[in-house]
């Protein structure tokens, strides 16, 4: 892979492992209903394209936003518990993943002018604290989440966006082959395809099965690996 001087993280399955939190929480917000929880293993197979579908899919709907099985009033009001709950437990057991730390001081101390930022589908509020709370904050100049825009993942406008702001700070423009986009989902392999940048898969995240049918240029099964696959 040719030596990157912009690098776009994920969040959740990535940076951080936050799958337990997030099964709690929406499996409190189904009690809040009256259902049935759901197992924590289906549960995180339907993390990775933002709150308001990972609500969606727990109640059983398709996953199309066009043909919902539930009164929308019932959707609000599960997704607003959902949220809710989230806030104030979203650290109770999410953890960063071993090596991400390590792999990020590397790249920082071996590679200052390289530039960082995170791009996930999960509220930004919750993204901003979570990345603040852990000790994520100094290595991005920004974070923006899954309300940030008016679309999320895989649109592209997220990683544009970040990719102008990008460019500002650098004298000389980013050309495509020096962006990578990081995640442990498809998603994130088609969002760094929809920007012509190249993508690098995390095989210990939510969504390995789906990750690898989706081919990204490069994959990792612990995140000690960035650097030297990034050749930094």
């Amino acid at each position: 892979m040719p030596v990157p001087r912009f690098l776009v993280f994920d969040l959740d399955g990535t940076l951080i492992n936050s799958s337990l939190d997030l099964c709690n929480s929406v499996n409190a917000m189904l009690e809040h209903l009256g259902k049935p929880p759901l197992p924590n293993a289906v549960i995180a197979s339907y993390i990775g394209d933002g709150a308001a579908m990972l609500v969606r899919r727990a109640l059983g709907d398709p996953g199309d936003l066009d043909a919902s099985t539930h009164d929308e009033s019932v959707v609000r009001e599960a997704l607003e518990f959902f949220l809710s709950y989230y806030r104030v437990h979203k650290l109770d057991n999410t953890v960063v993943y071993d090596g991400v730390l390590t792999s990020l001081e590397q790249i920082r101390s071996r590679h200052p002018q390289i530039l960082m930022a995170v791009l996930t589908n999960k509220p930004v509020g919750p993204s901003l604290d979570i990345c603040r709370q852990l000790g994520l904050e100094p290595f991005f100049f920004q974070n923006y989440g899954g309300d940030s825009f008016p679309t999320k993942k895989p649109d592209p406008q997220g990683l544009q966006t970040l990719i102008a702001e990008a460019n500002a700070r650098l004298e000389q423009p980013l050309q495509a082959h020096e962006i990578v986009m990081i995640g442990d989902t498809d998603v994130d392999v088609l969002t760094g395809r929809s920007c012509g940048v190249r993508t690098l898969g995390c095989g210990f995240g939510l969504s390995p099965h789906a990750l690898a049918a989706a081919q990204p240029d490069a994959f990792v099964e612990h995140a000690s690996e960035w650097p030297a696959v990034l050749g930094l």
